[in-house]
């Protein structure tokens, strides 16, 4: 059983496992996120790392953010990094060469490092059944390195890989659907979230980092720099991607039982969602009409299907 979610004034008087002094964007909700995490754990923690805006941001040698053990080892394996810690764990307990509380083990990646460049060591993570949680800090393109699409870049976005243009309206191809991939894998727990819905997020968090074996948290980090918005709008933004439903927000407990855990009072129109952002402002020129339209189309379909088998528990 999940224990319950600290309230605001319990966060207000918890330490700081995640100092302020990093140099994440103004705006950027990495930090939000990370701190999420951090307060949701109660104990001793172990933190893997993947290359990305957040490592490079928080470890600036000789500096770090970091109150907590923490790895970082390349673009591609945060999630490796804490699964041989996770595995040093084991076998010293089981020599009795480690008898203190046992540690939770996280792993943070961008969606560079999830979705594309490490998914085969994510993967293997999962299929040996490491006792982790690994958690994606999806902003749907790879702003640490020039603005490139990913994997989770959505359709219609303009990259710097992706350029809209004469001859193009930006990204091509729809967002991999990661959270189903990771729930065909066998984990016990997986689940979307996003900084403005505070509740949910710790709630999902406790739960995965709490449930034994390996668990997958995909979160929405909306990107000021890339998504070309306002630094103060972040919320904002993190409001309209679930309000207009491009990010629901579900769960799935052992491969099987789906369930939508937000249902916007008011769904919003995809066009606005897009229409806040610079990266979608040439889908709003004549001639890529389309675009916003099949965004829709393949919104609504997913919310549909998202439904039927949260009745069907798939």
């Amino acid at each position: 059983m999940v224990k319950e979610i600290k309230n605001l004034k319990q966060f207000s008087k918890s330490a700081e496992k995640f100092e302020g002094a990093h140099l994440l964007c103004p705006g950027c909700a990495h930090g939000m996120i990370v701190r999420e995490v951090l307060n949701a754990v109660d104990g001793p923690v172990v933190l893997g790392n993947s290359t990305g805006c957040l490592e490079v941001s928080t470890a600036v040698y000789p500096f770090t953010s970091w109150d907590v053990p923490w790895i970082h080892i390349g673009f591609e394996n945060g999630s490796t990094a804490v699964a041989g810690a996770e595995a040093m764990y084991k076998a010293l307990a089981k020599k009795g060469k480690y008898t203190g509380q046992r540690p939770k083990f996280v792993a943070f990646g961008g969606d560079g490092a999830t979705y594309d460049i490490g998914f085969q060591w994510i993967s293997g993570c999962f299929e040996r059944g490491h006792d982790m949680t690994y958690i994606c800090l999806d902003n749907e393109v790879y702003a640490n390195t020039g603005g490139q699409r990913s994997g989770s870049t959505p359709l219609g976005a303009s990259t710097s890989t992706t350029p809209a243009g004469s001859t193009s309206y930006g990204k091509k191809e729809k967002k991999k659907d990661i959270l189903f991939v990771m729930a065909a894998h066998g984990s016990p727990y997986v689940a979307q979230v996003a900084p403005n819905k505070w509740k949910d997020m710790n709630k999902k968090i406790k739960q995965a980092i709490e449930t034994e074996g390996p668990t997958f948290i995909n979160a929405m980090s909306a990107c000021t720099t890339e998504w070309k918005f306002e630094s103060n709008h972040t919320v904002e933004m993190s409001d309209l991607a679930v309000d207009s439903l491009v990010f629901p927000l579900f769960e799935i407990v052992n491969g099987t039982d789906l369930n939508i855990t937000y249902r916007p009072k008011n769904i919003i129109p995809v066009r606005d969602y897009l229409g806040a952002q610079g990266r979608f402002k040439h889908l709003f020129k004549p001639g890529n009409e389309h675009v916003i339209e099949q965004f829709q189309k393949d919104v609504d379909a997913r919310w549909e299907r998202l439904q039927r088998l949260e009745e069907a528990k798939i």
